[in-house]
């Protein structure tokens, strides 16, 4: 009789995790590409009136100035890899593939850093729940890692 493979829970949470977000950039991605050739406060302009949005909002103003900086191709390229980089971890780690649990360690505890710098710079719920969450990420892999090099007792 064949034994049933046992799975961790924790590699399948953090790998949802992982490909819900590439999703999202990759769907960023594509938004950012259609806009390519779009004049973007125009389109802003049309959904804030469709959704009826107050066009003169410090929220709406200031996100039209963000989106007036960054040029489309430069968030399309950038989405699209980072994209390509979660999908590889999600992936990987369903797989249950050592190297998934390494580089997932290793790129998530690379933004940890700049997510303590920007909950610094200003704390909002947001930040320091993202900053929680890859710090749980990384430690419950590192905790993993760790386990797999002891020798079985």
């Amino acid at each position: 009789m064949g034994t049933k493979k046992h799975h961790d829970i924790g590699f399948i949470a953090i790998a949802i995790l992982k490909l819900v977000k590439g999703l999202v950039l990759l769907l960023v991605g594509v938004g950012a590409v259609s806009l390519m050739r779009k004049n973007t406060t125009m389109i802003v302009t049309h959904w804030a009136h469709v959704f009826q949005v107050d066009m003169h909002s410090k929220f709406i103003q200031r996100w039209l100035l963000k989106a007036g900086l960054m040029r489309h191709r430069d968030l399309a390229v950038v989405a699209f890899f980072y994209s390509a980089l979660l999908f590889t971890e999600g992936i990987g780690l369903l797989m249950e593939k050592v190297w998934a649990e390494y580089m997932t360690a290793i790129i998530t505890g690379s933004f940890i850093p700049i997510e303590v710098y920007e909950l610094i710079r200003r704390v909002t719920l947001i930040r320091g729940c993202v900053l929680l969450a890859n710090v749980l990420v990384v430690a419950y892999l590192v905790m993993r890692l760790c386990q797999r090099k002891q020798p079985d007792a």
